[in-house]
């Protein structure tokens, strides 16, 4: 927009009053700018007088191409003198998301007319990817050897050995391109077009090129970081005259440098073709990923990456508004240890990463240091690589998220891809331990996170705040993951009802407990006492009486802060319909959860002990054994004579369905009566440990407009979201601040 704006003032080009058509002025010609292809051209033409140099009057547009059948249209033409008799070059324009099969044919065609007018060079654009050719000097067929790195600048003797160098001058001093920032629409949709190339239809799977282009991508930003003085070409480029191998070669040479520093981003080698990588990097190389925009490319990739992972693998995406929410609510700073227990694409990870980002953009302008200085970038680059922390299953989704946090100027070496279920640490030998507990202890070593990822900050009773939307609904099994049994909420216990009654607490592994249970014992096991977990859960955790013992679990273990409910659709475009919740909690100290424990026992005790639901109980209990010992009612069951029975016979009997039956009924009569006696006994422990010196305020709340509707469509204006967030916000603070004290 820079050069139409420069264009008008110039006077080469003019709009009608809607800027629905353009005029080229002294050309005389006018075409519709609604067309994608003409805005490419305005631009390409505008370009060759401002940036190449080439007089306004020896350019053509729709220029009549001779000896060609059909007739043909050369887009712009630019001729050699002012007579217009001597083409020089030919430009052949495209629109911007133009597919390469269609770039390729568009070569074709600017060929068809650079041939048929002698023109030395042609220059094929969609403005998105261009590809200049020198045709003079090479056979007519020829497509690859005779590519050069940009078509010469007016009265430019020498030619360039590539199209970008460091300051926009090369090596012959003649002037030349600098990489240049982009918007993030165009970003997006370079991304776009690079991965449509690599796909190409079906060549290879959308998955597979999508892991390609991110590893080129990775290439690209490393080549803009390397240390390189004013003059001298980026590597990231194809050259003059160049065989497709050498830019593979140089590319595959940056990707391993890359990876000595990075060894966690990609495991796996370049699988490109020569041809191939030259198409990606004509898509790439002329954009300075470093200098645009932080916000534009975090936006263009995630904006990119939703496009493609949309579907299959949208799980792997919390919506935005939901992410903002929490991050915003929660008191992050640049010294938080912050983790995401399965952290998809880094959404979290993002949004906290920019939220110390925007602390550091406050503190400039309140004058603590200044925006180029090496305090601020400390400030959240330091965080990005020592406090940031996330955990991806997948290897390839961990990779993408490697990749997002790049592409936001890093965060990414603390992403590791591993079962976030793993456990973390060591388990270290015990004095005096058994054979068999030195090889169980061994194997669990080698299953740690920090066994399997090398990472040491991974670590238990260390993590200030855990943001995560973990995986709902699938189950792990103990016969598939040994972990599971060390896990409280993978075991069954006996409640407290059944230990006061029988006294004895029974404890043995579950066959299978679901992901967000699990996660949430394991987010408790990763946070410091005193840290914040905000948690996305099914609303089954929290109103399903089979959840009980992990609603127990978590009163025990953590001061609940706040839930936050959001509608049915909150995450149904990502594929999942399940009602949920956030759950905002704060982890006890030992004393304050042996408190709980405490208080609930003490009042438990009381109720059964003292009340009367005890003896109520053990009243039934001993009647339905003595009725069963009789076998009162038994005759309306069976014709048999039980009296008349020897013990052999009854023995025998008893193994009838008429005596089944009968006991059935007797032993459910009774399970009823002593069931409602314990929901009375809960029901009233419930009220009595609601009263007692553990009770504390909880926030509630209900959000209904979260900024999308259930199908997906942004919702403008301020949310229910925004509104809470300033409230919870609030409400931590003051629980920060001690005047929410409920432990005497």
């Amino acid at each position: 927009m820079n050069n139409i704006k420069k264009g008008i003032d110039k006077k080469y080009i003019s709009f009608n009053e809607d800027m629905s058509r353009i005029t080229y002025i002294q050309q005389g010609k006018s075409y519709s700018y609604k067309d994608p292809e003409e805005q490419v051209r305005a631009d390409i033409f505008l370009s060759l007088i401002f940036d190449y140099g080439y007089p306004c009057k020896r350019m053509q547009l729709e220029f009549i191409v001779p000896r060609r059948t059909p007739s043909d249209l050369a887009d712009i033409v630019i001729f050699s003198d002012d007579a217009l008799k001597t083409p020089y070059i030919v430009v052949e324009c495209k629109r911007k998301n133009i597919s390469e099969a269609e770039f390729i044919q568009a070569i074709e065609q600017g060929f068809g007319n650079a041939n048929s007018l002698s023109a030395n060079f042609l220059m094929v654009t969609s403005s998105f990817k261009t590809t200049c050719f020198n045709v003079k000097d090479f056979p007519a067929m020829e497509r690859s050897k005779n590519i050069i790195p940009r078509i010469p600048r007016l009265g430019q003797i020498k030619s360039s050995k590539a199209s970008f160098y460091k300051g926009g001058i090369d090596e012959n001093g003649d002037i030349a391109f600098d990489i240049k920032t982009v918007e993030q629409k165009d970003l997006t949709d370079l991304f776009v077009s690079a991965h449509k190339a690599l796909w190409a239809g079906g060549k290879r799977n959308p998955s597979e090129a999508f892991d390609e282009l991110d590893k080129v991508i990775f290439c690209k930003i490393w080549d803009e970081r390397a240390i390189r003085k004013n003059g001298e070409p980026y590597d990231f480029q194809s050259f003059s005259n160049e065989d497709p191998i050498e830019l593979l070669n140089r590319i595959k040479a940056i990707y391993e440098k890359g990876k000595t520093y990075d060894p966690e981003v990609f495991k796996e080698p370049i699988r490109l073709s020569p041809s191939e990588l030259q198409t990606i990097v004509g898509y790439l190389q002329a954009i300075n990923l470093h200098e645009t925009d932080l916000d534009s490319k975090g936006r263009a990739f995630e904006t990119f990456m939703g496009s493609f992972f949309r579907g299959e693998f949208g799980q792997y995406f919390t919506p935005r508004e939901v992410v903002n929410f929490i991050v915003k609510t929660l008191p992050i700073t640049n010294e938080s240890y912050v983790l995401d227990t399965s952290c998809g694409s880094g959404g979290f990870l993002l949004y906290a990463l920019d939220k110390v980002r925007k602390q550091a953009d406050r503190m400039v302008k309140e004058g603590y240091f200044t925006e180029k200085s090496k305090q601020y970038r400390d400030y959240w680059h330091t965080f990005a690589e020592k406090y940031l922390y996330g955990i991806e299953i997948s290897e390839s989704i961990a990779r993408t998220a490697k990749m997002n946090m790049i592409i936001h100027d890093d965060g990414h070496t603390n992403v590791v891809s591993c079962d976030g279920l793993s456990p973390a640490d060591y388990r270290y030998a015990k004095h005096g331990e058994s054979k068999d507990e030195m090889e169980a202890r061994e194997i669990y070593n080698k299953t740690t996170i920090q066994s399997i990822t090398g990472n040491k900050g991974f670590k238990y009773n260390h993590f200030n705040f855990i943001i995560t939307n973990p995986p709902f609904g699938s189950q792990i099994k103990l016969s598939e993951n040994a972990y599971l049994k060390n896990y409280k909420l993978g075991n069954k216990e006996d409640n407290w009802i059944s230990r006061l009654m029988t006294s004895r607490n029974a404890s043995s592994p579950k066959a299978n407990q679901s992901t967000e249970v699990l996660f949430l014992e394991q987010c408790h096991r990763y946070l410091q006492e005193g840290g914040y977990v905000a948690i996305v859960i099914p609303d089954g955790i929290l109103t399903n009486s089979s959840m009980q013992p992990v609603r127990d679990w978590i009163e025990e273990s953590f001061r609940i802060v706040s839930v936050v409910s959001l509608p049915q659709f909150a995450f149904m475009a990502n594929g999942a319909g399940v009602k949920s919740s956030i759950l905002f909690l704060r982890k006890y100290t030992k004393a304050q959860t042996e408190a709980v424990i405490n208080a609930k026992s003490d009042i438990q005790d009381n109720l059964w002990h003292e009340g009367y639901y005890n003896s109520a109980i053990k009243e039934l209990v001993s009647e339905r054994n003595l009725k069963l010992k009789r076998m009162e009612g038994l005759n309306n069951y069976t014709s048999v004579k039980v009296n008349d029975l020897d013990r052999m016979a009854l023995k025998e009997f008893e193994k009838t369905v008429e005596y089944k039956d009968w006991k059935s009924s007797i032993t459910a009569e009774y399970g009823e009566q002593i069931e409602q006696i314990k929901e009375n006994l809960e029901f009233d422990f419930r009220e009595k440990f609601s009263k007692s010196n553990v009770n504390y305020p909880i926030f509630m709340a209900i959000a209904e407009n979260i900024g999308y509707d259930a199908t997906a469509r942004k919702i403008k204006g301020e949310t229910d979201l925004d509104t809470i967030a300033v409230e919870l916000s609030e409400f931590i603070n003051s629980i920060e601040n001690g005047k929410d004290s409920f432990f005497v």
